[in-house]
């Protein structure tokens, strides 16, 4: 008959303070998680196994963020206005672009960990001059894809980006105020097909006199989706501040015709 004696290797000793009640239960829960790894295999989306994401990928989102809005055409009002202010995280390619899609749609919202953590660290050190409080806005949303995915990703992105500029010292607070009608899919469509898709296809649901905007999305290419929502924002009422996002997907060349690093 097996002992129910615990080995001394793992007995506590005379006088020793109990261990965490928080440690016993994950100690408890080991063999539960081991069997669920064998039935429901997690992997990072790079392709590592056994961790919902692996060190390398989340070192993508960790740096500082970037000035990129010179390299999507669309953010160009073609006015004499300078584009819209836009800061990323990283450039999409490679493994971002993986973690990306699978957090989108693939079903993996367990990505909201890092992915939302990683934007409230970087609203946390932007230096935005203002003292009114910014309404964080988030791109919307077409319905049939929210539906099809169930939650709406950009939003949690957006609450963050408000947390951080809150711990950072700027008064902020979320405000998902747009709405977009159904278009054809973005994914695909070059630049000027993105703009014509858009065009008055996102709207504000109420006036926001003399509010300061920041909006809030997952990836720039092109810019399209952030000049209709910095559109639809003004005509609202609103300045529009700036935008920050995950990644942004970078120009082919530099003006030095070198390729274009991170």
């Amino acid at each position: 008959m097996p002992s129910s004696r615990i080995p001394l290797s793992e007995a506590p000793s005379p006088g020793a303070p109990a261990p965490p009640a928080r440690a016993v239960a994950a100690r408890a829960l080991c063999p539960f998680v081991d069997l669920s790894r064998l039935l429901l295999p997690v992997a990072c989306p790079c392709g590592e196994p056994d961790v919902r994401w692996c060190t390398r990928c989340a070192e993508r989102f960790a740096g500082p963020p970037a000035r990129v809005e010179q390299g999507a055409g669309r953010l160009d009002r073609l006015d004499g206005v300078p584009p819209l202010p836009v800061w990323a995280l990283t450039a999409y390619t490679g493994p971002v672009r993986d973690v990306v899609v699978h957090w989108k749609d693939r079903g993996r919202a367990d990505l909201d960990a890092l992915l939302t953590r990683a934007l409230l660290r970087a609203a946390r050190g932007l230096a935005l001059r203002t003292r009114a409080t910014i309404a964080v806005v988030p791109v919307p949303t077409a319905g049939p894809a929210r539906r099809q995915r169930g939650r709406d990703p950009v939003r949690a992105l957006a609450a963050a980006v408000a947390r951080g500029l809150r711990e950072g010292g700027t008064p902020a607070r979320l405000a998902p105020v747009l709405r977009r009608r159904t278009t054809r899919d973005q994914v695909g469509l070059g630049s000027r097909e993105r703009g014509r898709n858009l065009a008055s296809a996102i709207r504000s649901t109420r006036r926001t006199e003399g509010r300061v905007c920041m909006l809030v999305d997952d990836v720039l290419t092109s810019g399209a989706t952030l000049a209709a929502s910095e559109r639809a924002l003004e005509a609202a009422g609103s300045a529009v501040l700036g935008a920050i996002v995950l990644a942004a997907t970078p120009p082919p060349d530099d003006e030095r015709g070198r390729a274009t690093t991170w």
